[in-house]
């Protein structure tokens, strides 16, 4: 399969996903995206904030402010419902990603593992709970 578009059929190509993510405070979370996870703010929108984005690389986070809770908090980590997954190319990038949020003191809700199908992965929660899975190949 290609990730190019066919000139015979015009097949249209998705080129990237943002998902939303539900916070409680827009400016908390883009501290907590910058210092500890390496991104940037993109934008941010309304007085107060109610909406932004954050990036890193190809990556790219919306953030829109709530005032409660969208999950229940004790079925989100039961469950381990995850708000994103974000990819890495390779073994090596992700284990120096996950050691670089280590020495920045982020709270690991799954520390990196090899998962049975073959992934490494490790997740994050932010500070409203929103689970980001980071995932690289099990060998490089």
């Amino acid at each position: 399969m290609t990730d190019q578009p066919s000139e015979a059929t015009g097949r249209p190509v998705l080129t990237g996903v943002e998902p939303q993510l539900f916070v409680t405070d827009i400016r908390r979370s883009c501290e907590f995206y910058t210092t500890k996870l390496g991104f940037a703010v993109q934008f941010v929108h309304g007085e107060p904030p109610f909406y932004g984005q954050v990036a890193r690389d190809a990556a790219r986070l919306n953030l829109r402010a709530v005032e409660e809770p969208v999950f229940a908090t004790e079925m989100r980590q039961h469950e381990q419902l995850l708000s994103a997954s974000i990819t890495l190319a390779t073994t090596t990038e992700l284990e120096e990603l996950f050691r670089s949020y280590l020495a920045a003191g982020v709270t690991f809700e799954q520390p990196l593992a090899t998962e049975p199908w073959g992934a490494r992965t490790f997740v994050v929660a932010d500070p409203d709970g929103n689970l980001i899975l980071f995932a690289g190949p099990a060998t490089d």
